[in-house]
């Protein structure tokens, strides 16, 4: 196992911290490690594009624990281990059906199109019409949303209302859109609070991205080489860092600006993005 040069060591920390200040917010995760990577550090050139690839992978996971450690009491309670603050027991729950429900859609075509996704959707061009396009629903979402809130907690969600944000999450399959984008999008067109779209956003992200990276983890084994570890763990620490930073900014900050200056960000960034590099 090779020490890391400073370096790869500094790429590690940045490539972390994009991924991790960018993957819950509505600005595309996948669409700033594209950008980032591709025209900063080319990482592939470090390593080999499979190792590169895989870190990618590996410091998702960094995110994804940070989603945990921060709602491990809204986990217990899923699981029935643990009762939430003022949660009566007459009242509605969410509970692992309606997480189950909202996860399917998504599930089936990202297998069913996984293998197109990573041909040919993966490039710049493609991250910026997704900014766009995404841009434009999450500003559709604030204009035209229903006026008082229906469901003001994550606990009020319905089977149905999971159904519909779990069919519009299919749309962030394609890079640049953005899952957080496009199911807060989603939940706040069908009468949530921002706050219980970002919550029930964030539930389904841990199961779905974290079987999607075993998977890809699973597929790629052979390409965590020693020399690589200590990169990856720099990357995975980071990632964890910033993710837990970034989720308790959003979480606080998202029913008071809404969506829509997220949205503009987007646009802001694609339109730098094509006429500086494309």
């Amino acid at each position: 196992m090779n020490p890391l040069s400073l370096w790869e060591a500094f790429v590690a920390l940045i490539l972390g911290l994009v991924e991790g200040l960018t993957e819950f917010a509505p600005v595309s995760s996948t669409g700033h490690m594209i950008i980032v990577d591709d025209f900063l550090f080319q990482t592939k050139e470090l390593y080999s594009p499979e190792v590169a690839n895989t870190f990618k992978i590996v410091i998702q996971l960094g995110s994804i624990l940070a989603v945990v450690v921060l709602m491990w009491d809204r986990f217990m309670n899923l699981l029935g281990l643990k009762k939430m603050p003022g949660q009566s027991t007459s009242g509605p729950r969410l509970n692992l059906l309606t997480v189950l429900i909202g996860l399917i859609p998504a599930g089936i075509f990202g297998v069913l199109f996984d293998d197109y996704i990573d041909e040919y959707l993966f490039s710049t061009k493609t991250v910026v019409i997704g900014l766009v396009i995404g841009a434009l629903l999450m500003i559709a979402a604030d204009w035209f949303r229903p006026g008082r809130p229906k469901v003001v907690t994550v606990d009020q969600i319905t089977y149905k209302q999971a159904l519909m944000v779990g069919l519009i999450q299919c749309l962030s399959l394609w890079p640049g859109f953005s899952r957080s984008g496009s199911t807060i999008s989603g939940g706040v067109l069908l009468g949530m609070s921002h706050r219980a779209a970002a919550d029930f956003t964030f539930i389904m992200a841990v199961p779905i991205m974290a079987g999607a990276s075993f998977l890809s983890l699973l597929k790629r084994w052979e390409y965590i080489t020693f020399d690589a570890v200590p990169f990856f763990i720099v990357g995975f620490i980071s990632a964890f860092v910033f993710a837990l930073i970034s989720i308790r900014f959003f979480l606080k900050l998202i029913n008071r600006v809404k969506l829509v200056p997220f949205a503009i960000y987007r646009l802001v960034l694609a339109a730098v993005i094509y006429f500086v590099f494309l």
